[in-house]
């Protein structure tokens, strides 16, 4: 069995294992749907990457299903132009003083 020649105090030890910390993953949002996203990746919800469409999500999922995500994609891009305009989002009292 090995043995050390010289003893190895603990500053030498974590100065040597700095460089093995792990960094925290930086999220960034998919300009479509607004959902949280990994860097360089097509977005899981809309299947979007660099503005152009890459994978069809809504084709493996069944009837149900797609009219829920298509009518959700939908509210998402009502709430990102909304932003864009300037106009706040409607609060409690306003919703129910609206007619539909």
């Amino acid at each position: 069995m090995g043995v050390p020649k010289k003893h190895t105090t603990k500053g030498s030890r974590n100065q040597r294992r700095m460089h093995l910390g792990l960094s925290k993953t930086q999220f960034g949002v998919c300009p479509k749907c607004g959902k949280a996203i990994l860097g360089h990746t097509v977005c899981p919800n809309c299947g979007f990457y660099k503005s152009i469409e890459r994978v069809n999500v809504l084709a493996k999922l069944e009837k149900k299903e797609r009219k829920r995500r298509e009518k959700e994609i939908k509210e998402t891009e009502k709430d990102i132009e909304r932003g864009k305009k300037g106009e706040k989002p409607l609060t409690m009292e306003e919703l129910s003083r609206k007619k539909f």
